[in-house]
């Protein structure tokens, strides 16, 4: 039949090739002029005898040459050639010139020109009449048209697996982010990771033999493909008519979770084959399978064998008997189908199958695998441990932080690892103790909530967050999310300004109550000598009205600039009350303010991320530590030695750590809604709060937080090395200013009469007398019974030792202009309700 249909066809091809190739001989008359006339009998000799002599040498040209054909055969030269040789050499050297030329030009030799297609077209066509011609050209074409199909696609299929392999010792599924404490230890993950992971040489052989048998019987022979398991495969899929067992190697799972996705395409099996090879020539055979047995999904979140042993029967890998093995072996096909805690009889069937082939192999006997068998598959699961948080508080905020250090596209790239500042182990005693004070202070004095957090003050590392008492209860943040008076806690950063703007630390102020500009500060509980004070002695048992009088001799702008440079970033507004906290701040703006304090006046910005890295290693972000001098030096040292007042003798007293020195600073805002307590030593600064999230008063004091303070950094020093507080600057008197005051001189001041003018000691009202009753029998009390002589001017003493007060209860002072210097706001003319 092929000979029937190729016969016509050669015959038209051989007639067209003899047609071209008559059309391409030369024309009669270009024949005539190559011929010579010997050899045409009916050509005549030419009339022209230059004309026949050059038809001589053209056809002479073409003739053979006897002489010459010796030379080409014999390789020697005739002798009659080299006797005539001379004599011709003669005759040419000898020959005279002739004297007349030929009129006319010569006529330029003329070649013969021979067809060059026609004999090529004439072979052609007689090779087109051989029996096998076509077949062979056929076969031709379309091997090189194979050849040619092979070379681009194996250039396109490298260039389509360019990956780099180290990629496969590298990889992290896109969106994992592991956070970790300073010591390494795993706070969080996110995403498909892997908790525990199997280490290379420490494999069990139970659970290699399994997986081995079950999806790669020849991983040990081939390169990466296995032909002879392809073909198995496809004969066993052929005798059940169903899919019953695939051909993809271990190496080519791995490839797949590595480099490609799960879409089942031509392509993508052709990339993975290619894939696996390069695998196989880069990694040894341990490497590949630690690698797999680590990223392999196996069922209910479990990622690698590691994890899936803890899920399913809450054993580490080595632990696992020969039928656990083999059981997660079978859940590799098909996970949401195999996995035990789904479908436990799916899973034992699998489980036997797999126990089968490891038998068959060679791996174990039949009679073990019979064992086996008989075996009930009992499921004991467990939490991932993946899902397990520690330090949630400071997990939360870590991702907040990292949001704008990290771009989003490098988060999702996945692999990230964020080192952080957290020491675990101060972590878990701070929310052991926190948790159990609210328990046992809260109850009865009012509070439900509590915060603590400390920091490193020389780097701002933040060692410990404890936003609450309970993350699972409320994931509010009290660190940093609560807003809260600090009360008397702010009185230090107020009288480091005064003493760094040249007010003397020994300088005296009355304690007595007042009124300026409408705003009337009371102390806590309503108590005052009516006596001059010292600032150190003011400042241990927090009077507020001294602190209002400081205020005014320094003036609001230098004490909030002071703020800013200790941390402050909240809001601040030049108002009286300013002096005693009204101004909301963090427990964590707050604690790093104090930091500056132990720091010897140096401010540090607080952080949480040392560094975070992707998955090759490769750094992302480094933590930089910003640093701002806020006090001279001796400022400083002169503010921790009336803090540490505080903690000897004042209200901070159950904060002593004993022999190690302490500075610190209570603090309780109106109606004890805040509690506070804020300290340091110089290798650790702590804050501690307490209070209710709906602001409810409470009827607690700061000496609770006090006691929170102790114990937790009584925990916290026992491996830390004693250090001590710098000296108090020499002379205190005479210190040359780094701050300028800026006093607010145009006020207008009332002076109260307090209960027992006279006395020396501390009057304390009745409990049951409110504030408004008290400020009002003050005015009253103000008020001369007799006409009195006009009162004379009484302001705050300038002076360390001032003289006693006058006899007069009533001082009054121009109120400022709008040409004068800022004014306190509306709000600040209200009596701000007592604080500490």
């Amino acid at each position: 039949m092929f000979q029937q249909f190729t016969r016509p066809l050669k015959h038209h091809l051989s007639q067209a090739l003899r047609s071209l190739a008559e059309s391409l001989e030369p024309s009669p008359g270009v024949t005539a002029a190559l011929q010579t006339p010997g050899d045409d009998p009916g050509l005549g000799s030419p009339a022209d005898p230059d004309q026949s002599r050059a038809l001589e040498d053209v056809t002479s040209a073409d003739r053979p040459n006897p002489e010459h054909r010796q030379l080409e055969e014999n390789g020697t030269v005739p002798t009659a050639v080299i006797a005539r040789a001379p004599q011709e050499l003669t005759e040419k050297n000898t020959m005279a010139p002739t004297s007349e030329r030929p009129s006319r030009r010569p006529r330029r030799k003329s070649r013969r020109r021979r067809p060059t297609l026609a004999v090529p077209l004439e072979k052609l066509g007689q090779w087109a009449q051989q029996p096998h011609f076509w077949l062979w050209t056929g076969l031709g074409t379309g091997a090189s048209a194979a050849l040619i199909s092979l070379g681009v696609g194996v250039y396109c299929l490298e260039a389509m697996t360019q990956e780099s392999m180290e990629e496969v010792l590298t990889y992290a599924p896109p969106g994992t982010l592991t956070i970790k404490a300073n010591d390494g230890k795993v706070l969080q993950e996110i995403g498909p990771v892997s908790h525990d992971l199997v280490k290379m040489g420490h494999i069990p052989p139970l659970v290699e033999k399994a997986f081995v048998a079950s999806e790669d019987r020849r991983f040990q022979e081939h390169r990466g493909v296995d032909f002879q398991g392809i073909a198995r495969a496809i004969f066993s899929n052929l005798q059940a008519g169903e899919l019953v067992e695939g051909g993809s190697t271990i190496t080519q799972q791995l490839a797949r979770l590595v480099f490609l996705t799960q879409e089942r395409t031509f392509g993508r099996k052709i990339r993975e084959v290619r894939l696996a090879q390069k695998i196989e020539a880069t990694f040894s055979k341990e490497q590949i399978l630690e690698r797999y047995l680590n990223l392999v999904y196996l069922g209910s979140g479990a990622y690698g064998v590691a994890d899936a042993a803890w899920a399913y029967f809450s054993k580490t890998p080595d632990q696992l008997t020969l039928g656990e093995a083999a059981t997660l072996a079978g859940v590799v096909p098909a996970p949401s189908l195999y996995s035990p805690l789904v479908n436990l009889d799916a899973a034992k069937t699998r489980r036997n199958e797999v126990l089968t082939t490891m038998a068959e192999v060679g791996f174990i006997t039949p009679q073990t695998a019979q064992q086996a068998i008989a075996q009930t598959l009992v499921v004991k699961p467990s939490p991932l441990k993946r899902f397990e948080r520690v330090a949630p508080f400071f997990t939360d905020y870590i991702l907040q932080e990292l949001r704008g250090k990290v771009p989003e596209t490098q988060r999702r790239a996945g692999g990230i690892t964020v080192m952080t500042t957290l020491n675990p182990v101060w972590q878990s005693q701070g929310e052991a103790i926190l948790k159990k004070s609210v328990a046992e202070y809260g109850h009865w004095q009012g509070f439900s909530e509590g915060a603590l957090v400390a920091l490193d003050p020389r780097t701002g590392a933040i060692k410990a967050m404890v936003g609450g008492k309970d993350y699972q209860t409320s994931q509010f943040n009290r660190v940093t999310q609560a807003r809260r008076q600090p009360g008397s806690t702010f009185k230090p950063i107020l009288y480091a300004t005064a003493i760094a703007a040249g007010i003397s630390p020994n300088r005296a102020y009355l304690n007595s109550p007042f009124t300026v500009n409408g705003y009337t500060p009371e102390n806590y509980g309503d108590s005052y000598t009516g006596n001059w004070m010292p600032l150190r002695e003011a400042l241990t048992n927090s009077v507020n009205v001294v602190a209002v009088r400081l205020l005014l001799d320094v003036g609001w702008n230098p004490v909030i600039t002071t703020a800013r440079k200790m941390g402050l970033q909240s809001k601040l507004e030049p108002t009286y009350s300013l002096a005693l906290g009204a101004w909301e701040m963090t427990p964590l703006e707050m604690t790093s303010a104090y930091g500056t304090f132990a720091n010897k006046g140096v401010h540090v910005t607080p952080y949480a991320i040392q560094q975070v890295v992707d998955s090759k290693g490769r750094i992302l972000y480094k933590a930089q530590h910003q640093q701002q001098v806020a006090l001279d030096p001796g400022t400083n040292a002169i503010m921790t030695s009336f803090m540490r007042s505080v903690v000897t003798s004042g209200t901070g007293r159950p904060a002593q750590l004993g022999d190690r020195q302490v500075a610190g600073k209570t603090g309780t805002s109106d109606k004890a809604k805040d509690l506070w307590f804020i300290g340091y030593i110089p290798q650790l600064v702590t804050g501690v709060w307490l209070g209710n999230d709906n602001s409810k008063p409470t009827r607690g004091a700061s000496s609770t937080a006090a006691l929170i303070w102790g114990q937790f950094m009584t925990k916290t020093t026992q491996a830390m090395p004693v250090q001590y507080f710098p000296p108090l600057p020499k002379p205190l008197e005479g210190r040359k200013p780094t701050i300028q005051a800026e006093p607010i001189r145009r006020r207008r001041i009332t002076l109260l009469a307090p209960v027992n003018p006279t006395g020396s000691e501390q009057v304390t009202p009745p409990a049951s007398e409110t504030p408004r009753r008290r400020r009002s029998r003050r005015r009253e009390l103000s008020q001369p019974q007799e006409p009195a002589p006009q009162g004379t001017r009484e302001l705050a003493p300038r002076a360390a030792l001032a003289p006693a007060p006058s006899t007069s209860t009533s001082v009054t002072e121009t109120p400022p202009t709008s040409s004068g210097e800022l004014p306190a706001p509306p709000a600040a003319y209200k009596s701000e309700p007592a604080t500490e």
